[in-house]
């Protein structure tokens, strides 16, 4: 009998233990290989001992494949992830096709209100918000303020593409392999694209006319492609064509950059003395301008969701809820310091004097933000919503082509006119094969 007895506590105990391991849910996130998603890793032990019963699996992509993998996952709902790490692109798209989850049950304290505006705007579907916002970023002018006093210059806290591009020429000392200015040219719509698009605004070029023609025949799009060429023969890295955000932050960390125009993000990464040899030279400017009312400042929110194809909802909701809010900010600052702590989302962020002192750069990101306009991204009028990115869903593949293009011609392997040609033929192709242009 006490051996029935022990038999039965052991299978009760058993399926307990079973019935545990059935009820834990196993996250798969989908992430960015960027400076502030891998600090995030770092610090989930600070959720997962508050949830005991999720475990996080992460799955942590270069910007390019990261895109690819996500977009194919939830376009055939393979179901892979459970969490997705997406920007202002792809949400309000993704969200009309009905793939994510609208995020309205994050929590009493989870403050939305607090978010920034164009922010929470540019996540947003018919007033639902779909994804939470991990990091904000508009991007902006890092220099170096010692090879600046050394040439004699001063950096305005808006100049223009004239200004920028004389001092990248004075500063550049290639014999010592200190560059004027670092730039993205990595093929690829969110990569140099991104820059070059937000770069055309300021030139007051556009990607379509109001009819959904494409543009680049226009001269606008030609004194942007030409100034950013030769820009960067001149001036820039050697390679600069394999150039991304993380290449050229390191070039830049290793003071091997004069100039670099890209993410806000970035700010804190080059004023940290743990990765920046030129931490205490760096001064922050406004992105350029050409003198027509617009700078070449984008809008970008790295940010997460939950696709429809998840088998872990509430789990999802509490792990997003961890990462985007009030708490993890804190968290970051009490570990790393309050000019560490992901920018560019919240307004109390903004407000709290800790992180005005130790970011010297706050304003000016927020700054950046708030004056870019996707409804107005360049001087003509335009059919389309975006900055750096038009938002419909051929701009993914059509923004691609176009980085490639581009990219051979700062490679030198076309001209620039070739490119644009080209640029202009394949877009005019795709628009026409989805009805944009009748």
């Amino acid at each position: 009998m006490k051996t029935a007895k022990t038999l039965l506590a052991l299978a009760g105990a058993l399926a307990c233990s079973v019935a545990s391991a059935w009820a834990a849910d196993t996250l798969t996130i989908a992430t960015v290989n960027n400076g502030d998603m891998v600090r995030m890793q770092k610090l989930t032990d600070d959720f997962t001992k508050a949830n005991p019963d999720v475990t996080l699996n992460w799955v942590t992509l270069e910007e390019n494949a990261l895109r690819e993998k996500v977009t194919t996952d939830i376009a055939t709902k393979a179901g892979q992830f459970d969490v997705l790490t997406i920007g202002t692109y792809e949400v309000p798209i993704w969200a009309k096709k009905g793939w994510l989850v609208s995020l309205d049950k994050l929590g009493a304290d989870y403050d939305v209100d607090d978010l920034l505006t164009p922010i929470r705007a540019g996540l947003s579907y018919e007033d639902k918000l779909y994804a939470a916002p991990f990091y904000g970023e508009s991007s902006m002018v890092m220099y170096r303020k010692d090879l600046f006093a050394k040439a004699g210059l001063t950096m305005p806290e808006s100049p223009t593409w004239d200004f920028v591009a004389d001092a990248a020429r004075k500063i550049a000392d290639k014999a010592t392999g200190t560059y004027g200015i670092c730039l993205r040219g990595k093929a690829g719509w969110g990569e140099n694209m991104a820059f070059i698009t937000a770069m055309s605004n300021s030139f007051g070029a556009r990607w379509f006319d109001e009819k959904w023609h494409p543009q680049f025949d226009q001269p606008e799009w030609k004194n942007t492609l030409s100034f950013y060429v030769k820009l960067l023969k001149d001036a820039g890295p050697p390679g600069a064509s394999s150039n991304g955000f993380n290449e050229n932050l390191t070039l830049f960390n290793s003071g091997k950059c004069g100039m670099w125009i890209d993410a806000t993000v970035a700010a804190s990464f080059v004023s940290d003395p743990k990765q920046s040899k030129v931490s205490d030279q760096v001064g922050f400017a406004l992105a350029p301008n050409n003198g027509l009312g617009k700078n070449a400042n984008w809008l970008w929110a790295w940010s997460l969701a939950i696709p429809k194809s998840s088998k872990h909802i509430e789990a999802a909701e509490k792990f997003i809820a961890w990462a985007t809010g009030k708490h993890y900010i804190d968290l970051v600052a009490s570990k790393e310091g309050w000019a560490n702590v992901p920018p560019g989302t919240r307004k109390s962020l903004y407000a709290n004097p800790e992180y005005q002192k130790a970011a010297p750069f706050a304003k000016l990101t927020l700054d950046s933000i708030m004056s870019a306009d996707p409804t107005h991204p360049t001087v003509k009028p335009v059919p389309y919503v975006g900055v750096q990115f038009v938002a419909i869903p051929e701009f993914q593949g059509i923004g691609t082509t176009v980085g490639q293009q581009f990219s051979a011609a700062l490679a030198g392997s076309t001209t620039v006119d070739a490119a644009l040609a080209s640029a202009q033929n394949s877009t005019t192709r795709t628009m026409t094969k989805a009805g944009y242009i009748k």
